[in-house]
């Protein structure tokens, strides 16, 4: 497990806080022929093998750091300014599965796909109805009150209600299967104090019951789904 946490570390100080911006610009500009992507993968294999200071360690290193400029590479070459949030986020799971890898390799663990123990399916299947199965539910139910809009004007975030409901339904169900009922308080208290905005703005009693009784839903359905799955944990 440290040595893991050890080439992380590597990893947020190699791609993050010892890369200056002019490195990044000049090897979107120049991809493969940019000095700079090479000193980010000498970089990096200094990093890592500085902090996994082990000499059996040594060819796991250099070919981790060989795999961190392929990925890179790959990156550069097929990123356009449109998908380039998409390419950074496939950029940073490839870099974990890597360094994830080799600590498998390294370490000689195996991980036994057959033995997985039922506690995983149940959470998993208590993550996924939380998240978009969930928010359907709610949308149906709550469709027959929905407030009709005086403005066509709207300056929210395209499907952000929906996003918020879910990330609170998945807060709500790891506060209880983690024990920690008290910050399930502190939740709903935040979001109360964010929506009070909107709420006193819109003088409006349909919406302020609208909004209360999809947050009771909301948070209901989470506790009852973390209640369940910590039952059978």
């Amino acid at each position: 497990m440290i040595i893991f946490i050890q080439l992380f570390l590597a990893h947020l100080l190699g791609d993050f806080l010892l890369q200056p911006s002019k490195w990044v610009v000049d090897k979107e500009k120049k991809k493969e022929k940019s000095i700079y992507l090479y000193i980010h993968i000498a970089l990096h294999m200094a990093l890592i093998l500085i902090f996994v200071a082990k000499k059996d360690f040594l060819i796991y290193g250099i070919l981790l750091a060989i795999s961190h400029g392929i990925i890179d590479f790959i990156k550069l070459k097929f990123q356009t300014s449109k998908t380039k949030r998409i390419w950074f986020s496939i950029d940073q799971v490839a870099h974990l599965l890597m360094i994830f890898i080799t600590v498998l390799l390294y370490t000689k663990t195996t991980i036994p796909i057959n033995d997985i123990s039922s506690r995983v399916w149940i959470f998993s299947t208590g993550i996924v109805l939380l998240t978009k199965p969930t928010s359907l539910f709610l949308k149906n139910i709550l469709s027959i009150w929905t407030p009709e809009k005086k403005d066509s004007k709207d300056d929210s975030l395209q499907n952000a209600g929906n996003y918020i409901g879910i990330l609170e339904r998945l807060f709500v169900f790891c506060f209880i299967t983690t024990g920690h009922f008290e910050a399930i308080g502190f939740l709903l208290a935040a979001k109360s104090i964010f929506r009070f905005g909107d709420l006193k703005e819109a003088k409006d009693r349909k919406l302020t019951e609208y909004v209360l009784i999809g947050t009771l839903l909301s948070f209901g359905i989470a506790m009852l789904v973390g209640i369940l799955v910590s039952f059978e944990m």
